[in-house]
């Protein structure tokens, strides 16, 4: 990381959802591993939910989280394959206002160093919605570590040079 300890560690309110219809809170690993990566940066878990793959329960979840003034950002985990019912990054193309692809490709290319090609499977996203960052993982342990500590630990700290998420947000929402 490219940290800047000059500058101040300011704390995002992260909201943590789990797409599945097979996991529940007591064998949810890949939001438990999510949940103690947030923590253990500094952050804040302002939320966590775990939804089924239903477009239409992910996206009212999503609209409450992104109207919650107390959730800067929102990661989910789960739902972005390519089978029938993977639907996440549907639900994010409902509530998108600009998209992120930066992320997604980052994602790919530190992913295909664990996983091989394997990770053109992989419709790991990231948009912005009203001034809220939305980032979705795939459901995998191994992806959410890809994601949270290649990308997203840097992006969501504040001292991160020479730019980062979190000194955008005073400004999103400007037109």
């Amino acid at each position: 990381m490219a940290i800047d300890e000059d500058r101040q560690f300011k704390p995002i309110n992260i909201a943590l959802l789990t797409v599945s219809d097979t996991r529940g809170p007591e064998d949810d690993t890949s939001g438990d591993i999510l949940a103690e990566r947030i923590q253990n940066a500094g952050h804040t878990l302002a939320a966590r939910a775990i939804e089924r793959d239903d477009k239409d329960r992910l996206t009212a979840r999503l609209h409450t989280w992104i109207d919650d003034p107390d959730i800067d950002a929102i990661i989910s985990t789960g739902g972005t394959g390519l089978t029938g019912r993977d639907i996440t990054p549907e639900a994010l193309d409902r509530v998108k206002e600009k998209d992120i692809p930066g992320f997604g490709e980052l994602f790919r290319w530190l992913s295909y160093g664990t996983i091989g090609t394997s990770t053109v499977q992989s419709r790991a996203c990231a948009v912005l919605a009203r001034g809220t960052y939305i980032f979705a993982l795939p459901g995998s342990n191994g992806a959410v570590k890809d994601g949270w500590d290649g990308i997203l630990a840097e992006q969501l700290d504040s001292r991160n040079r020479p730019c980062n998420f979190v000194e955008l947000m005073p400004r999103l929402r400007e037109v």
